[in-house]
């Protein structure tokens, strides 16, 4: 039986600026860092001569996993991907105090998708772009 969500798999182009951003501006908690050169990573995703810096990082019950490719390059798509299109579209973060989180992400320059929406009486949803052009929602619920 398959038991739980376990992870969320990002590939970014700068391991640097996205800690900055996951660990330093949402707050995340870096479990592990390693860095893969042998054939691990090759035999895993089937790409011959892979190598990748990865990073864990939790809050809450969440982990998010960022890969840095060295070898091949990556190719950042994130910004053409559209909310309508097929696979992976955003990353939801809840929080409490949204709309402060709404103020301090304006203030540090962040990209906002659209504007901040009350979905249903008390529940407010905005989405913004990350570091690589990922798209980021903040939720908060009563």
């Amino acid at each position: 039986m398959i038991q739980s969500l376990g992870h969320v798999g990002l590939g970014v182009s700068n391991l640097e600026q996205s800690l900055k951003f996951y660990r330093d501006v949402i707050g995340m908690e870096v479990l592990m860092e390693l860095t893969i050169t042998d054939d691990r990573i090759a035999r895993v995703i089937g790409i011959p001569g892979a190598q990748s810096r990865i990073v864990h990082l939790k809050l809450g019950d969440g982990i998010l996993e960022l890969f840095e490719y060295s070898n091949p390059r990556g190719v950042n798509k994130a910004k053409d991907i559209r909310q309508c299109d097929c696979g992976l579209i955003h990353i939801g973060f809840e929080v409490n105090e949204f709309h402060k989180h709404v103020a301090r992400f304006k203030e540090i320059g962040l990209e906002f998708l659209g504007e901040p929406v009350e979905f249903r009486p008390d529940v407010w949803v905005v989405y913004l772009r990350g570091p690589d052009g990922e798209v980021i929602e903040l939720r908060q619920r009563p």
